[in-house]
């Protein structure tokens, strides 16, 4: 990864940074990410996004957002798993930019949030992101036929989990 990136959790100040990333990225991600109404593109709908009880990581280059991941849809309880989502920015892919994304909220999932285990859905098409995932550990667990609306149709998506210990939960 680039010296001059740093991966950092999200705060409601990004708001502004990620709305001009997610602008900057917009036909970079079109293959990958559904479509979005003009407003999604606006400081406002990301702040209320970083409002939403998902936990968000950045990699940072200056002031500048370059990748993101987000554990989304977390529980906890005896089930304690959250879904992973993650881009890079078109002008920094291939630099090991999500694969430090994706092992810093592997640590902060089972070291601050005492989650066990890690979903991701991944097009099949998307060679760079099943790297990614091989890399840090995810086994394949199963196939979901027009899984989400991506780019205008529903895509498969290839489902992965990662098992991060298989520790108790804490009692309620």
């Amino acid at each position: 990864m680039d010296v001059s990136v740093v991966v950092r959790e999200g705060r409601a100040e990004d708001a502004g940074a990620l709305a001009e990333a997610l602008e900057r990225n917009r036909e970079h991600m079109r293959p990958y990410e559904p479509h979005r109404a003009e407003g999604y593109y606006t400081a406002e709908a990301q702040a209320e996004r970083l409002a939403d009880g998902g936990r968000r990581w950045f990699a940072v280059d200056g002031e500048r957002i370059v990748g993101a991941a987000i554990l989304s849809g977390i529980v906890l309880g005896p089930f304690r798993s959250a879904s992973l989502g993650y881009w890079v920015d078109g002008e920094h892919t291939g630099r090991g930019i999500a694969g430090a994304l994706v092992d810093e909220v592997l640590r902060a999932a089972r070291d601050t949030l005492g989650l066990h285990r890690i979903e991701a859905s991944v097009l099949p098409y998307n060679h760079a992101s099943l790297r990614v995932l091989a890399r840090a550990g995810f086994e394949r667990i199963g196939f979901a036929p027009r899984y989400l609306h991506i780019d205008g149709e529903w895509r498969d998506h290839q489902l992965f989990q990662r098992i991060l210990h298989d520790e108790a939960p804490p009692l309620a």
